[in-house]
């Protein structure tokens, strides 16, 4: 019987052991997260930090000390590091390729935020997107504007022309030229040829 008892006695003093040092670590990194959070704050007000610079800085460190005190935990529980630190860089690959995959779809809906709100150009607008070198692109009056496009009818001497889809991304990456819709009838061509 005693035997017995020794075994669950020690058996439970090792879990509370486990428990202990667990709580331990997870105390000491909220201290020492609360610290740096009151440093940082005190660091700003003494001197003239812009808030732009202290806010991801405050984020960058506290999720680095909940990082390693996640570690340590998943340590003192049996799980190596080794396997922490290769899933964590498996896991950052497969992040960095769908962000690179979709990246020029996460532009084009930006680029439609952006044309809707700040309005480079409405519907019924013509526009011309212009190479540097001043060389037309593509010309057209708008027809549609969507997350991903932007709809041009293309302007010819025969009537409506072609219907041209041009990425909303492209909108800020080229020189644009804009008649408002309200300013012209018809592309204007010359008479004289």
């Amino acid at each position: 019987m005693s035997e017995r008892w020794l075994f669950f006695s020690q058996r439970w003093s090792d879990q509370l052991l486990l428990g202990l040092q667990i709580m331990l670590i997870l105390l000491v990194a909220y201290v020492l997260q609360r610290m740096v959070v009151r440093g940082l704050s005190r660091l700003g007000s003494r001197y003239p930090l812009p808030p732009e610079l202290l806010l991801p800085l405050r984020g960058g460190i506290r999720w680095f000390i909940i990082g390693g005190a996640l570690i340590m935990v998943l340590e003192r529980v049996g799980v190596s590091a080794t396997v922490i630190w290769t899933a964590f860089s498996g896991f950052v690959a497969v992040a960095a390729v769908a962000f690179f995959a979709i990246w020029s779809v996460l532009s084009n809906l930006l680029c439609a935020v952006l044309i809707m709100t700040v309005g480079p150009f409405r519907l019924g607008d013509l526009v011309e997107l212009v190479e540097s070198s001043d060389k037309p692109i593509v010309k057209g009056r708008v027809i549609d504007i969507n997350l991903l496009y932007t709809t041009l009818e293309e302007s010819c001497e025969s009537g409506a022309g072609a219907i041209v889809q041009v990425p909303n991304s492209l909108f800020f990456q080229k020189v644009l030229r804009r008649w408002r819709g309200t300013e012209i009838q018809t592309p204007h061509h010359s008479s004289h040829e």
